[in-house]
């Protein structure tokens, strides 16, 4: 009896540790990101000092310091921030469900769905801004059922399903690429541009209807975190504890899906953040499995970090997606490098 009290108290220990190590983790990434966004609102043509954009988020400037840091840069920092959230919990919804580092929004074609479903309504509609969420909602949904559907052989597995993903994402990029190039040129050009992932000219308007959309996804995101997390050990292990596990499997692909495209429909399709922020939270927290939050926060620093390069790095201001993928593919080589030394 007093051996099984004390295995208990150990675990209670454990799990108690476990707690406020991601605590700490996540005040501290969220220290940087807060940090780095006042140095991306201070940095640019027109250099300010900390005092003045302190400043000005509090109301205290007027004139050009207030347009300068409230109605130009904040919402491109605004928006790296809250995008790179919802692409980094996109990731860590597909990682932990499928239970592979290599499930991603963009690996697995949901992104490249999005997009196309954008595309149309750029190019064939011309739009407006809520036609293109919807259209980016809609391709990423249909891409997301018809990989399931050929996936899906009395269940579906992880694995099998990246694999069909791969298949349906490169058809996707051929779609893509012959849609831009039966566009008219203007079209073409800024499709192209868009395709990159770009939070250039970003407005309040884009924001806050993007950040509204997201705002609730990761909220469905967090009610749905322990079903998830139960799912990690095996779809039997998390029956016999009471999940459903279609039904829940389901709606964290529509989140998932749902993430990626509204951050899509918003800028494009920024590469590879959903893929390695999930992976980078799970060492920094030590966890077995991966958690939202410090994900979340992994994918904000890195997508205002890889955005605040793309404005400095070169004389003109490059997309952020272009960074992203330079990054992201440096990672994903080594993670398959990886992956293929453990099964040597």
């Amino acid at each position: 009896m007093n051996g099984r009290r004390t295995l208990v108290l150990r675990r209670r220990g454990v799990a108690v540790q476990l707690a406020w190590r991601t605590v700490v983790v996540c005040s501290v990434l969220a220290l940087t990101v807060a940090g780095l966004a006042v140095f991306a609102l201070m940095t640019g043509s027109y250099r300010l000092g900390p005092g003045q954009v302190l400043s000005a988020l509090a109301g205290g400037q007027t004139g050009l310091v207030h347009d300068i840091v409230v109605e130009w840069r904040l919402p491109r920092v605004a928006a790296a921030v809250v995008f790179g959230a919802a692409l980094g919990v996109s990731g860590a919804v597909f990682q932990s469900m499928l239970r592979n580092p290599l499930a991603d929004p963009g690996v697995i074609g949901f992104a490249h769905g999005s997009y196309t479903g954008a595309l149309i309504v750029i190019l064939v509609v011309d739009g407006t801004y809520t036609q293109l969420v919807a259209g980016a909602l809609a391709g990423g949904m249909a891409t997301a059922l018809v990989v399931y559907l050929l996936a899906y052989r009395q269940g579906v597995r992880g694995f099998r399903l990246i694999v069909v993903g791969i298949g349906v994402s490169a058809m996707l990029q051929s779609l893509n690429t012959w849609l831009i190039l039966k566009a008219e040129l203007e079209q073409a050009m800024a499709a192209a541009a868009w395709g990159a992932g770009s939070l250039n000219g970003m407005s309040w308007d884009r924001v806050v209807i993007g950040g509204a959309c997201i705002a609730v996804l990761l909220l469905a995101a967090a009610l749905l975190s322990r079903p998830m997390r139960q799912l990690e050990l095996g779809d039997d292990a998390a029956a016999a504890q009471g999940v459903r596990v279609p039904a829940t499997r389901l709606a964290l692909i529509v989140v998932g899906v749902a993430l990626t495209a509204t951050v899509t429909a918003a800028s494009g399709p920024i590469a590879f953040v959903s893929l390695v922020a999930p992976q980078i939270a799970r060492r920094l927290a030590r966890t077995a499995g991966i958690t939202l939050g410090p994900a979340a926060l992994v994918g904000a620093l890195l997508c205002l970090a890889a955005d605040h390069l793309a404005q400095h790095v070169a004389p003109t201001p490059l997309p952020v997606g272009i960074i992203t993928v330079m990054l992201g593919g440096g990672y994903l080589g080594r993670l398959l490098l990886t992956e293929a030394r453990r099964r040597l």
